[in-house]
């Protein structure tokens, strides 16, 4: 059991947003083809007025759940993409800060300074790079547990220095639990498929009915095709909301490249 579950779990997440928002019409649009056909096929006596007031009541219930579903994952997606852009932000005033507090040190701080300017400098490249991003490359970690050797290793002779060293480590490892959080927060974004696979169930249950009850014509056609157009746009939109870091809605670098260039100073 838990072999075939892997294996479908790495196929959906190898998928490209728009490749799973293209299988999501096709499956829609082909249950209401299918469910027109089935009108045609299926003999009179099956089309009673007790049989249609079951579909219709039934067909209600999946679009209420449908309904729901879509609108929760749409809010918590939305919400999602908020929380990660305004920790990037965090990030980029946290920077301006620490590197702030190194400049008053002195002289002896520059060394943390200028490896405090290679870890920004390396996120921005990840986050702004047109390829998919992986956050939290081996890399950048390097820079990170370098940067902060160099904080340890400041030598402060006076109270001032002592308490700015004491600060700029706090603001350190803060930062550092903020990123390992962004990280955890990137890699565990998507939709489980299994949650996917049934909401797309119901939709194509749901577009079967339509079909049932639609005759063959170019209007019903156009109809049903939007509809499952809208509904694979809609999956798209939350697909894409939950991986802010790649796609046509990424978040972007800029508040990073500003406290770089703010700190380059």
């Amino acid at each position: 059991m838990i072999g075939p579950s892997l294996k479908g779990s790495e196929m959906y997440e190898s998928l490209s947003t728009a490749s799973v928002a293209s299988i999501i019409f096709a499956c829609t649009f082909a249950a209401a083809l299918l469910g027109m056909l089935l009108r045609r096929k299926l003999p009179a006596p099956h089309w009673n007025e007790d049989s249609k007031d079951v579909m219709k009541l039934v067909m209600g219930l999946i679009a209420t759940m449908a309904a729901l579903v879509l609108a929760l994952l749409i809010a918590s997606a939305k919400s999602s993409y908020d929380t990660q852009d305004a920790e990037l932000q965090q990030v980029s005033a946290t920077v301006i800060e620490l590197d702030g507090l190194l400049a008053h040190f002195g002289p002896d701080a520059r060394e943390a300074r200028r490896r405090l300017q290679s870890v920004v400098s390396a996120a921005a490249e990840e986050i702004g790079s047109k390829d998919e991003v992986r956050l939290g490359s081996p890399a950048s970690q390097v820079e990170g547990k370098t940067f902060f050797d160099s904080i340890q290793n400041l030598s402060p002779n006076t109270e001032s220095q002592r308490f700015i060293q004491k600060r700029a480590f706090k603001i350190g490892a803060a930062l550092r639990h903020l990123r390992a959080l962004m990280i955890s927060q990137a890699s565990i974004s998507a939709i489980p498929w299994p949650f996917l696979t049934v909401l797309v169930f119901w939709i194509s249950v749901l577009f079967l009915g339509f079909g049932l009850f639609a005759r063959l014509n170019a209007i019903i056609i156009v109809t049903l095709l939007m509809g499952a157009l809208s509904v694979s746009s809609g999956i798209y939109l939350i697909l894409e909301l939950n991986n802010p870091y790649h796609g046509l809605m990424r978040i972007s670098d800029a508040p990073l490249r500003k406290a770089l260039a703010e700190i380059n100073h």
